[in-house]
């Protein structure tokens, strides 16, 4: 990369998808203060270099839908108190962000004026353009949707050229890395390898809408200091699921 090249020229506009779990810290529940400071510190400085930033946080750290469908709850119910939980940690986030000095703005799929605007596509549109970071919360506002289907879905609507997944790892292994040892990383896999190998990237509806519409994903690692911003000046290491 030479010195007049930027980072911010190789993206314009991202989105940036993370867990619930990641903003639980060592915890097995629930939020931990300083790791939604920390990731909001890895946003601020993707921000500060003129990348307009979109994020998607899931629930999974408070209720998780699926789960509480397993345990015999109602499942369009279940859904419904998993977008609540994604409020919850979107304003968590935007309260981090803002004491940075980061102008943010939660945007929520289901109305709750007092807390968080409701989505409208145009509006948000222009928050990006004037620099403040999104954070779209309540998924989709649709029961059997998860928040990987919300977040690709908000990022084709927001004309992101690729959505940043953060995870536990630093990319797309053939098997868990956690549990095998010979586990294979990825630098590149097409998205219908993705779903005829089964591949834990996101759920399929999610991997076929990135398909359709040919957006990116690029799975990192969210517990590497540094690691959004590395992606984006082409180092570090992560994988990439196109076309």
């Amino acid at each position: 990369m030479s010195e007049s090249e930027t980072p911010d020229s190789k993206f314009k506009r991202v989105m940036l998808k993370i867990s619930g779990e990641a903003l639980m810290g060592d915890q097995g529940f629930g939020l931990h203060p300083p790791t939604v400071e920390r990731i909001a510190k890895e946003v601020k400085i993707v921000h500060d270099l003129g990348v307009e930033i979109c994020m998607v946080i899931g629930g999974g750290n408070v209720f998780r839908g699926l789960s509480g469908s397993a345990q015999g709850m109602e499942r369009t119910t279940a859904d419904y108190m998993g977008m609540l939980a994604t409020v919850m940690n979107a304003l968590a986030m935007q309260s981090a962000l803002e004491k940075l000095g980061v102008f943010c703005r939660v945007i929520s799929a289901i109305r709750m004026d007092e807390v968080a605007e409701p989505y409208i596509r145009r509006r948000a549109v222009r928050h990006l353009e004037k620099k403040r970071v999104c954070i779209f919360a309540a998924g989709t506002g649709n029961p059997y949707f998860t928040t990987d289907t919300a977040a690709t879905l908000r990022a084709n609507e927001m004309a992101c050229e690729a959505i940043f997944k953060g995870t536990k790892v630093d990319g797309v292994y053939d098997k868990d890395p956690v549990t095998n040892d010979d586990a294979k990383r990825y630098d590149r896999v097409s998205y219908d390898e993705v779903l005829a190998k089964h591949l834990k990237v996101m759920d399929a509806s999610a991997i076929a809408l990135a398909r359709d519409n040919n957006l990116p994903i690029i799975v990192f690692s969210l517990d590497e200091p540094g690691g959004f911003r590395s992606i984006l000046d082409g180092i570090g290491t992560y994988t990439t699921v196109h076309g």
